[in-house]
């Protein structure tokens, strides 16, 4: 096709979008993606999902820091795009880019918008318990996510669905509700709608302690945290010891523990894992880690003396 096409994306979210462009015979003709930084603790030199799968396709790349230098405006004027492609690129775009190309910039957002708008819409619907998710694609301008919206797909969120499971199925219907899409939004018979302002809700990018369990909350509260923050940051507690213990899934609400003990307190233990005190019940965990070890069925953590039942989990500091 003669439409000239630059791809911007980082994370694995954008793959199936890229992929989907190229094998639809579309003229990407450059990819731009986030600068390689070091990773781990050696400190390699990590490049971003979206560099490896376009050096794969023989794509050009470039990989600013920035795109707000006169340096890089220009290298992306160069490549002469009549639209630009955007998903999980993770910077706001400045005018000058906005305006560069004749169909204007389309982004691929993870959510039904106007909710969950920002940096972790996909994480955020997980950890409040929606039943339903989604995909946008949008018409971008200067603000976060607030631009008018040319078509919506959609993806019901299962009881033990995590956020990677969630992520991995949006990043597939991204891609195919993009490609479907497509050829209306060039042509110019889908036309795009105005979010509605009043709707707007944020997903604030997620920090370490995101992942902090309240056991006073309800047990839905704590298993969804657990299935929001999975894989990352991940959802923690801490030992009577004040040793950090990650939380694995799925979680489950458990009868016939009555109405004693206090938030957090372990209850028992046996081969399904062990059973704590929530808010408005008892709750299983199935697996766990203690910081400087590795993830282990719950059971293991109380046969190894890492926790005991009656212990309270959540109220020492850490150490």
């Amino acid at each position: 096709m003669d439409l000239r096409i630059t791809f911007m994306g980082s994370a694995s979210f954008a793959l199936p979008s890229l992929l989907g462009l190229v094998k639809a015979g579309y003229q990407v003709v450059q990819v731009v993606t986030r600068a390689d930084k070091p990773k781990g603790r050696g400190l390699e030199v990590s490049r971003t999902p979206v560099a490896e799968l376009a050096s794969e396709l023989g794509l050009p790349i470039i990989q600013p820091k920035t795109v707000r230098t006169p340096e890089v405006l220009e290298q992306l004027r160069a490549a002469a795009p009549d639209l630009i492609v955007v998903a999980a690129y993770g910077r706001i775009l400045p005018a000058e880019v906005l305006n560069l190309p004749r169909f204007g910039c389309l982004n691929v957002h993870g959510s039904i918008l106007p909710k969950y708008r920002g940096a972790a819409p996909v994480q955020w619907a997980v950890i409040n318990g929606e039943k339903e998710t989604g995909v946008s694609i949008m018409k971008m301008d200067e603000g976060l996510d607030t631009g008018p919206v040319y078509a919506v797909g959609r993806l019901p969120i299962g009881e033990d669905d995590n956020a990677e499971l969630v992520y991995d199925r949006l990043a597939e219907l991204g891609a195919q509700t993009l490609m479907a899409h497509l050829p209306g939004i060039l042509d110019g018979s889908i036309l795009p709608v105005a979010q509605d302002d009043s709707l707007a809700t944020l997903a604030l990018p997620l920090e370490k302690n995101t992942g902090a369990i309240n056991w006073e909350a309800s047990v839905e509260t704590i298993r969804n945290l657990v299935r929001g923050c999975d894989p990352w940051p991940g959802a923690f507690t801490t030992t009577a010891a004040g040793v950090r213990l990650k939380v694995f899934g799925p979680l489950s609400k458990e009868i016939g523990f009555g109405s004693g003990g206090h938030p957090g307190e372990v209850l028992a233990a046996d081969a399904g894992g062990i059973v704590v005190r929530a808010g408005d019940g008892a709750i299983r965990i199935p697996m766990v880690q203690p910081a400087g070890s590795k993830k282990m069925a719950a059971r293991d953590a109380v046969s190894g003396r890492r926790i005991a039942i009656g212990d309270v989990l959540g109220k020492a500091e850490l150490v």
